[in-house]
């Protein structure tokens, strides 16, 4: 199909977002320009808001439009305890499956040598500074069940043991292989309930 450039660039940029291809942009678009005012426009407008608004929270990493965020300002929350995850799409499912009543911190990957991906390049200096004014007792890490995640997992136990914080990592529930984003809110409440401290 040939459309107008600007048709054209708007089914390009909607194809290059997660779980939508061509043929689902084509008709995203389609369904956007068809209806303008209460489609298209509106979607504009929380695009620009957000582009101007989001921002990463400074401490845990998540994406919010205050900083710090609204979890980590909800005092009501368990401020001893903070899941550890490798996104921001694993602290939402997270916080989707309303299990998880404490803080968060997101690393930004795994560890990884295949990737290149050391320490260096993850968001760990704050976890640790967190860690070490001792206000915390338990750091679950909610990582996927990879070998990234695995190695991931080892070397923050090493980081955290000699500061006296209790760590766990999430129990049964996690098929091997899978990521957070994509289980469902009973898989992700089974695997945080049934953590278990690493040692």
């Amino acid at each position: 199909m040939r459309a107008s450039p600007e048709i054209e660039a708007l089914m390009s940029r909607l194809a290059k977002l997660p779980g939508l291809g061509p043929r689902s942009a084509r008709r995203a678009t389609l369904a956007l320009l068809q209806q303008p005012e209460t489609r298209l426009q509106p979607l504009v407008e929380a695009l620009q808001n957000a582009a101007r608004t989001v921002q990463t929270c400074e401490l845990c990493g998540n994406l919010d439009s205050q900083n710090p965020c609204l979890i980590c300002r909800d005092q009501t929350r368990d401020q001893s305890v903070i899941c550890v995850v490798e996104h921001v799409g694993d602290l939402w499912a997270l916080e989707r499956s309303s299990v998880h009543r404490g803080l968060y911190h997101v690393l930004g990957g795994t560890l990884s040598a295949l990737n290149g991906t050391g320490p260096q390049d993850l968001n760990v200096s704050p976890l640790l500074q967190r860690a070490e004014k001792g206000d915390l007792k338990e750091v679950i890490l909610a990582l996927g069940a990879t070998v990234e995640g695995a190695t991931t997992a080892h070397w923050l136990n090493e980081q955290l043991a000699p500061l006296g914080v209790k760590v766990s990592r999430l129990g049964h529930g996690m098929p091997m292989g899978g990521a957070l984003e994509g289980l469902d809110d009973g898989t992700l409440a089974a695997a945080l309930m049934g953590r278990r401290e690493l040692s």
